[in-house]
C-alpha cells in the first residue's frame, strides 16, 4: 500500500536525499509546508516572513518499509536537539518538524520522540509534531537537487 510522510530537518535538498536513498521509498518531493502564506516562493521561506519550513514528503511503500522505521530515519539523519537550525542552516524553515497526516501517524511519532528524548537525549529533543496542513510543492530546479547536481558534475 502507497503512503505519503512529510518531515522537516533542515535544508530540503539533503533530508531528500536521504529518503529517497532508502529501500521502499518510491518518490519524494520538496516544498514548503506549515506556514500561513499561500504557494510561497522560496525567497519568500527564506525570509522567515511565512512560517513555513522546508518539508519532504515521502512516498513509500507501506510493504517494503513503514512509518515507524521513516521516523527513525528521520531522527538519525539530523540534530534534532537545535532548535530552528541544522548546520550552517539558519531560520525557522530549517527547524524539526514532523507533520503527521493521521492520527496513527501522530502516535507513532510521538512514541519515537518521547523514547528517544528519554534514552538518549536527555529531554532535549526540539522536533515538533504537528497535524499537516497544505504542501506547497517548491520550485522544480530544488526537486532531487543533488542527484541532478551530482549529475552535472559527473
Amino acid at each position: 500500500m502507497t503512503k505519503l510522510a512529510i518531515f522537516a530537518a533542515g535544508c530540503f535538498w539533503g533530508v531528500e536525499e536521504k529518503f529517497l536513498s532508502q529501500s521502499g521509498v518510491l518518490d519524494t518531493e520538496v516544498g514548503y509546508t506549515g506556514g500561513i502564506t499561500d504557494n510561497p516562493s522560496y525567497h519568500e521561506v527564506c525570509s522567515g516572513t511565512t512560517g513555513h519550513a522546508e518539508a519532504v514528503r515521502v512516498k513509500f511503500d507501506e510493504n517494503l518499509i513503514n512509518y515507524e522505521q521513516l521516523v527513525n530515519i528521520f531522527f538519525q539523519i539530523h540534530d534534532p536537539t537545535t532548535l530552528d537550525r541544522q548546520g550552517p542552516d539558519i531560520g525557522t524553515q530549517y527547524r524539526s518538524e514532523i507533520f503527521c497526516l493521521d492520527e496513527e501517524q501522530y502516535l507513532i511519532a510521538d512514541n519515537i520522540k518521547r523514547n528517544l528524548n528519554k534514552d538518549k537525549y536527555n529531554n532535549k529533543i526540539v522536533t515538533s509534531i504537528t497535524n499537516a496542513n497544505a504542501f506547497w510543492i517548491a520550485e522544480e530546479y530544488h526537486q532531487k537537487y543533488l542527484r541532478k547536481k551530482k549529475n552535472m558534475i559527473l
